[in-house]
């Protein structure tokens, strides 16, 4: 179940953030209103994953995999460019995620 919510907390977060494009500075309601509700889903969420998880471990995941996911959205479906030094950089997020986690949780 703490797998579940924080994959869900996954989900939340990038919905809200890609939304964030869309609200031209919170002055378009439907998109504001996914901004802030995504983000109270994804944090009410991340709580609750964190109740069996470690705050280590689901916070890097949370983090690393929406930053990587918002990337990857931008590139393709956005337009945003894509170069080297961006893929290297979600590389190096990627890796960094893996690496905390093999380094396991110490209570």
């Amino acid at each position: 179940m703490p797998a579940l919510c924080l994959a869900l907390a996954i989900c939340s977060e990038i919905c809200a953030t890609v939304s964030l494009k869309y609200t031209h500075g919170f002055t378009r309601l439907a998109p504001s209103a996914v901004v802030v509700l995504g983000y109270i889903a994804s944090f009410a969420l991340l709580s609750q994953a964190l109740k069996q998880i470690p705050v280590s471990s689901a916070y890097a995941i949370w983090s690393g995999v929406g930053t990587a996911v918002v990337a990857a959205i931008g590139f393709v479906f956005l337009g945003e460019g894509a170069n080297l030094w961006k893929l290297v950089g979600i590389a190096l997020i990627i890796v960094g995620v893996i690496a905390l986690n093999l380094g396991g949780a110490t209570h």
